[in-house]
């Protein structure tokens, strides 16, 4: 019985150092040679000043939910009571057909052209009015961009090409060149924004 429990004991210490030591250190070393920006936290500074991370959505409005008319929106989000809660990152968990998903979106359509002063027949991207699956997502699509372009160039007193140049600067490709669609980063073209304006 002496030998069984001494060999138990060894074996639970190799599991012990291989799992609780070996594996993070190199775990960690991956991450911060092929991966460091990435790994600590992708944060977005304006003069030394943490802004935000750009690998987490934030809001870009004032303190009563009003929309910041000179900056890019993300993508509504459902993280948290009031949305952009990194602590709490979250779907919404309607479905579809959800009577209450549906009138959300329809509300959405109609603040999103109100705010970009579209016309009510203009189609409104799919990532301008529904919440992504955590609720933080920070890019938004081309197309989300370009029609916003042009009241940020308002709001900035900008010309427009410019703004466009912005978002062609931050536009990001798909993932190992075939996954998903080229994406915007929002909190990173609106900090360029706000240096070049």
């Amino acid at each position: 019985m002496r030998r069984q429990l001494v060999t138990g004991l060894l074996a639970t210490v190799a599991l012990l150092v291989l799992t609780c030591g070996i594996y993070p250190v190199a775990v960690w070393a991956v991450g911060q040679v092929a991966f460091e920006h990435q790994a600590n936290g992708s944060f977005v500074k304006v003069d030394g000043k943490v802004v935000g991370s750009s690998l987490i959505g934030q809001n870009f409005a004032d303190e009563d939910g009003t929309p910041i008319t000179k900056y890019f929106q993300p993508r509504p989000s459902a993280a948290g009571k009031d949305g952009y809660d990194a602590t709490a990152s979250s779907s919404s968990n309607l479905g579809p057909s959800n009577p209450e998903l549906l009138k959300a979106v329809a509300d959405r359509v109609a603040a999103y052209r109100q705010l970009n002063q579209l016309p009510n027949d203009t189609p409104v991207p799919v990532d301008a009015v529904t919440a992504s699956g955590s609720g933080l997502d920070p890019d938004i699509s081309i197309a989300n961009a370009r029609l916003q372009a042009a009241r940020v160039a308002r709001a900035r007193g900008m010309p427009l090409g410019a703004v466009m140049t912005a978002i062609a600067r931050h536009t990001e490709p798909r993932q190992l060149g075939v996954l998903g669609e080229k994406v915007v980063n929002v909190l990173e073209l609106n900090v360029d924004l706000d240096h070049h304006s």
